[in-house]
């Protein structure tokens, strides 16, 4: 069963149950003061079941909220809200049990760090919610604050193996997520190459036929008409039966190159809809006009080019769940459109995977335009045209 479990689910039942396991104690502390002949003033507890239970209650909930689609969901103010919850819950179970319990839940709360925070935010949020243990240690257990430091410390240190530990996972998960990705692209663009080695095959034994076969076919025509003037009686007759059917033969090789030609173009959509596929925390929808057939193998992979450039930079920079991409021949002109349900920006200030795409595009008379708004997504409308003779896309729309 575990097997089939993946690392966030691993880590979001192994928290929750440790989370039990430290109840028990709890349990032991809060209904049964008395223990070994010993009477609550003894044993120095003061338990406060009400606070302390609602602290136990109240990381649980949090920490089984957190853990939900933990690497798929995009992170929000509540998330941050819940972290500090979390902490402080740990630390409370601490403070009314006056026991060390609240840092073994704060090792819990460790694996989440890395997750939610960058590296340095997330080692300075747990050094800090170790050390705000450290009034427990000094008025629970009657420690001088040396000792109850070198507590603090001890727990700090095996929680930070817990966060490091965390950091390596998400880590792994982050190479998986991005090999996933690229395969997704290497499988797009051996899919666009088949179809140029598929062009490129036809072409030339489309060219062969041409200049080998129909060459001859109509050396060995012209020769069987002077034959035929040469010739008299059933040999002429036959003469030109054998023209004719030269003739013929000639004209269906021409058709044959023709279609051969005509049938040269490669399937766009072919090649891009293996990039939809196993991209991490992304939902991609593709629309493609089937087929969308380009003449050019140079502008079918520029536009290869561009879709991997949209899912890449979706992926890291948008904080997007969906990715919307159309893609059709309108008036000589490819127009693909990328929308996303990302964060946006304030403007439309292009990096070096935006540049380079309109750089590709431009090169080939295309343009692309971008439009975002803060919390509003973003949106990028390309066009290219269909071959070199047209000449300007300016106008086009979907």
């Amino acid at each position: 069963m575990l097997v089939r479990l993946n690392h966030i689910q691993l880590l979001r039942y192994s928290g929750l149950f440790t989370w039990a396991v430290v109840g028990l104690p709890l349990l032991y502390l809060w209904l049964a003061p008395l223990a070994g002949g010993l009477d609550e003033e003894q044993l120095g507890l003061r338990p406060k079941p009400w606070q302390g239970w609602a602290a136990y209650a109240a990381f649980g909930a949090s920490y089984a909220w957190l853990t939900r689609g933990l690497d798929v969901r995009r992170r929000t103010v509540s998330d941050y809200v819940l972290l500090l919850v979390l902490t402080i819950a740990a630390i409370s179970v601490s403070y009314y049990a006056e026991s060390g319990l609240g840092s073994l839940l704060l090792m819990v709360a460790a694996c989440l760090l890395p997750w939610l925070l960058p590296l340095p935010l997330g080692v300075a949020w747990l050094a800090l919610s170790q050390l705000a243990v450290v009034p427990v240690f000094v008025r629970g257990f009657d420690f001088p604050l040396l000792e109850a430091m070198m507590q603090s410390v001890l727990y700090a240190g095996f929680s930070l193996f817990v966060f490091v530990t965390s950091l390596v996972a998400r880590q792994q998960a982050e190479a998986r997520d991005e090999q996933r990705r690229l395969n997704a692209e290497l499988r797009a663009t051996r899919a666009l190459l088949g179809e140029s080695v598929r062009v490129n095959e036809r072409t030339r034994i489309s060219r062969e036929l041409h200049d080998l076969l129909g060459h001859h076919l109509t050396a060995l025509s012209l020769n069987l008409e002077v034959a035929g003037h040469l010739a008299d009686g059933r040999v002429k007759e036959h003469v030109q039966q054998a023209h004719t059917l030269a003739r013929l033969l000639l004209t269906d090789v021409r058709e044959a190159v023709s279609q051969l030609r005509e049938g040269g173009a490669i399937d766009l959509g072919v090649a891009l809809r293996p990039l939809a596929e196993n991209v991490p925390a992304l939902d991609i929808h593709m629309d493609i006009e089937e087929p969308l057939m380009l003449e050019d193998p140079e502008r079918a992979h520029v536009l290869l080019r561009c879709a991997q450039e949209i899912i890449t930079n979706t992926v890291r920079h948008s904080g997007a769940r969906n990715l919307w991409i159309s893609a059709a021949r309108v008036h000589g002109c490819v127009l693909m459109s990328a929308r996303d349900d990302g964060r946006g920006a304030e403007g439309p200030a292009a990096g070096n995977g935006l540049r380079g795409m309109r750089e590709r595009l431009v090169q080939y008379g295309g343009d692309l335009k971008i439009d975002t708004r803060p919390d509003a997504g973003f949106r990028l409308d390309l066009t290219l045209p269909l071959s070199a003779s047209t000449s300007s896309c300016e106008g086009v729309t979907a």
